[in-house]
């Protein structure tokens, strides 16, 4: 794997990581599909991992990317921070401008009744999906095997619940048990573009690497706050969420000091 580039190693991972998207949306195709509840804390376990990536394997490792070419503490600081705002403010344009629609609160973005209902929610998903595979592809980029790893099995371990949520969800509006599971498959499939241009931005210049590790690390911040941690608790089931969290946080710190 060493012989790898950066640039197909930022392939491979995000699409390892995409493809569990498919096999947590496995149960609907055999019945048995969980609770509300433990779906919840499954989305809440996704947002502690997601949050504990986007520090300890992309906000931090920017700072440290970015300290040797200053002079002064402030000037990487303030880069990391521009950087995560911009990531933040590009998802939210996205989640503005593109017509999507949320499984429990309905279309966003422009009119858009000239599409299929299942595309307005192929869209939502894409717009969440698209910046965890730039996060793997940043990570593979910068730091190769070591620095992408880590990001790959975190976003990898929290898309098997997403999956299953966007599949579930499918069921609850009609769908056949094949087509919500290929549906809930084709959405993880995004990850690699976004592994590519994430591994491609930073491996061709390396000053852009503290920008692209913080940028990819605000817009998972923003998917956090919007979207997962809202629906988590949407439901009354906030305290397993939270729990979910709190093991999601720690598992991937873990994973992180481990295979970093």
């Amino acid at each position: 794997m060493d012989s790898l580039s950066p640039l197909t190693l930022g392939f491979l991972g995000s699409l390892a990581a995409g493809l569990l998207t498919a096999v947590g949306a496995l149960p609907v195709l055999f019945g048995g599909v969980p609770s509300r509840a433990s779906r919840d804390l499954l989305l809440g376990f996704a947002a502690g991992v997601m949050l504990a990536a986007s520090f300890f394997s992309l906000i931090i490792p920017a700072l440290d990317a970015a300290e040797p070419r200053y002079e002064t503490s402030a000037t990487p600081a303030l880069i990391v921070c521009v950087a995560i705002l911009l990531g933040m403010g590009v998802v939210a344009l996205m989640n503005e401008r593109l017509p999507h629609e949320h499984f429990r609160t309905g279309r966003e973005g422009p009119a858009a009744d000239s599409l299929r209902r299942v595309w307005l929610f192929i869209i939502a998903i894409t717009i969440h999906n698209f910046p965890e595979g730039l996060a793997v592809g940043v990570g593979f980029g910068s730091g190769g095997m070591s620095g992408g790893l880590p990001l790959a099995i975190g976003i990898g371990l929290q898309n098997a619940p997403e999956g299953l949520a966007v599949a579930v969800s499918l069921l609850g509006e009609g769908y056949s048990k094949a087509r919500a599971w290929r549906i809930a498959a084709l959405t993880g499939l995004v990850e690699p573009i976004g592994g590519l241009l994430g591994a491609g931005v930073v491996s061709l210049s390396e000053p852009l690497l503290p920008w692209g590790l913080a940028f990819a690390a605000g817009a998972m911040l923003y998917v956090i706050s919007h979207e997962i941690i809202p629906e988590t608790h949407r439901n009354g089931h906030q305290n397993k969420a939270t729990a979910g969290l709190a093991v999601g946080l720690a598992l991937m710190l873990f994973l992180d000091v481990w295979l970093g």
